[in-house]
């Protein structure tokens, strides 16, 4: 059986937000550059263990494989040390990954960003409403990743089927973080 045009896979994930303390984000952007870069604001970066967004000025969000429960949380707080705050986000948020050539249509019929490549480029993220729902969304190499609350990850994806439906759209097996960030 061949791959669908459109597909919508959930990523089971730990979501860690990173917070800087006034004024030192500089130093935990060069603090977090030892083990991994933390994005410039509106962009993601990749790193073998996982992704990192930057949504909202001095905050990244961190997305990394699942983990025994605050564990992720424990280890980022470690290697950034006090000059921020590290809080699990994992049970409030819900992750998806669309991929497949139509993504970008489908999204446009309820998000308010410009989704055109060439506004929304790969390593591109932004926070914003789709669905009339709030929606983190991140350009990656092969397809877009959807963040949303918890209490509305259901609506989203009945959503994203219902759009999909005249595309093609296949809900698939879940996506790992590793898929995601590049890891082989």
């Amino acid at each position: 059986m061949s791959a669908p045009d459109l597909a919508l896979a959930a990523l089971p994930a730990d979501i860690l937000e990173v917070a800087a303390f006034g004024g030192a984000a500089p130093k935990l952007v060069r603090r977090g550059a030892e083990a991994w870069a933390l994005p410039p604001l509106g962009r993601v970066s990749a790193a073998p263990a996982g992704l990192a967004l930057a949504v909202r000025p001095e905050r990244w969000l961190i997305v990394l494989a699942p983990q025994a429960g605050g564990t992720s949380a424990a280890r980022w707080q470690g290697l950034l040390g006090t000059s921020c705050a590290v809080v699990e986000l994992s049970a409030g948020l819900a992750a998806f990954f669309l991929a497949g050539a139509p993504a970008r249509e489908v999204l446009k019929r309820g998000c308010r960003l410009d989704l055109d490549p060439g506004v929304f480029a790969q390593g591109s993220a932004a926070a914003t409403q789709m669905a009339q729902v709030a929606v983190t969304l991140a350009a990656l190499p092969g397809g877009l990743l959807l963040l949303t609350p918890a209490s509305t990850a259901r609506h989203l994806r009945e959503w994203l089927m219902q759009v999909g439906r005249a595309f093609g759209i296949a809900s698939v097996s879940d996506v790992t973080v590793a898929a995601l960030s590049g890891e082989p």
